[in-house]
């Protein structure tokens, strides 16, 4: 009797776990890199490549990417000197995410003292 309960349970949680629900977006290793972006010893060319990868690895997978991913992007961008590149990310940031477009334009104002 135990052995059939014991084989039931297994198929039970095998049955549930295909079960699973796509996520929304991909996340990827974003939530890694903005931790990494608050840390002392952070390598700001590093996380930029990590999260192009992530972008890269979404496309193949066709998914979107997680909330904020291209603005993270953009900030470390801005961060290197790249303000064209910065400036292309919070864009995207904005088109994908309208309610984003605020802090967006807030962004965009103050690394050029120009409203968007």
């Amino acid at each position: 009797m135990k052995i059939i309960t014991l084989g039931g349970l297994l198929m039970a949680a095998a049955l549930l776990a295909g079960c699973a629900p796509k996520t929304l977006y991909y996340w990827g290793d974003y939530q890694q890199q903005i931790y990494s972006y608050y840390q002392k010893d952070s390598d700001p060319q590093k996380q930029i490549e990590a999260l192009n990868l992530d972008v890269e690895k979404a496309r193949a997978v066709n998914q979107s990417v997680a909330p904020g991913l291209h603005a993270q992007l953009g900030l470390l961008y801005a961060k290197t000197g790249h303000t064209n590149k910065a400036f292309g990310r919070f864009a995207t940031e904005k088109q994908l995410f309208p309610e984003a477009g605020p802090y967006m334009g807030f962004l965009m104002s103050n690394k050029q003292g120009v409203t968007r």
